[in-house]
């Protein structure tokens, strides 16, 4: 298999295994798509890391694959390569990518999907799509430019030049780095740590974050009321308030 899924305690890795540089090819993406789906209905997995092994997350798509295919190929393709990678930016529970290496291309892209990315002091990242000819096609001019901002995403996909980690740090392209060889250990800790949180509510955080990056104010309002509302009902709120009460703040155990 070219994408494999492991399970610890709770926390996933859903692991892209296709040297030398994990290039995704179709059935690559397909993977993706079949595996986050189960991660999404999996009651047992509370967290996920986004990995591709110790010296590269994605160097992009297979060109190789890729150059065969026309217009009419690409136009029944399309889009299930993009619904390939929204499946993994809607897994309802907290997903870390741990960036190695290239991320470059589709590799960004997929690393967009995820909440949060820790990322090696020797990663580079970048949308070189433009030096083909071509644009992002895996949401890469929208969750890119949703991340860090028109004008940064229209640098990267305009010039097509990668940035090497400070840079991504700088610009809110990636949220912490940390030593190449620390880089997966770093992002299992904070799943880790997300994993033993309440289930519903970062869920509830989740959806309300990226449903409101999406729509106006009041329907993002609209939606955090009944999620706010909602969690009222869950077992974890008594817990969160009692404990809150009985021993101070952070110490909860949640179910």
């Amino acid at each position: 298999m070219t994408v494999n899924l492991d399970v610890d305690d709770a926390v996933a890795t859903l692991r892209l295994d296709r040297p030398p540089m994990n290039a995704l090819d179709t059935a690559t993406q397909d993977r993706v798509r079949e595996l986050a789906e189960e991660i999404t209905g999996r009651e047992d997995i509370r967290a996920v890391v986004l990995y591709g092994g110790e010296k590269v997350f994605a160097a992009g798509a297979d060109i190789k694959e890729m150059e065969h295919m026309g217009h009419a190929d690409m136009v029944a393709r399309s889009r299930s390569l993009q619904d390939s990678f929204t499946a993994v930016a809607r897994i309802p529970k907290p997903v870390i990518a741990a960036v190695t290496g290239y991320a470059l291309g589709g590799g960004c892209e997929l690393a967009l999907c995820a909440d949060l990315r820790v990322a090696g002091e020797g990663a580079k990242l970048g949308q070189p799509e433009i030096l083909l000819g071509l644009i992002p096609g895996a949401g890469g001019t929208q969750r890119l430019s949703r991340l860090v901002g028109p004008s940064r995403a229209k640098d990267l996909i305009f010039t097509g030049r990668q940035v090497k980690a400070p840079e991504a740090l700088s610009m809110g392209l990636v949220d912490r780095v940390v030593p190449d060889a620390e880089v997966y250990a770093e992002a299992h800790a904070w799943a880790a740590r997300l994993a033993a949180g309440p289930a519903i509510a970062l869920r509830a955080a989740k959806e309300c974050v990226d449903v409101g990056g999406e729509t106006d104010l009041d329907t993002g309002l609209a939606v955090e009321r009944n999620w706010f509302a909602g969690l009222f009902a869950t077992e974890d709120r008594r817990i969160g308030m009692r404990s809150f009460v009985e021993d101070g703040p952070g110490k909860a155990r949640f179910s």
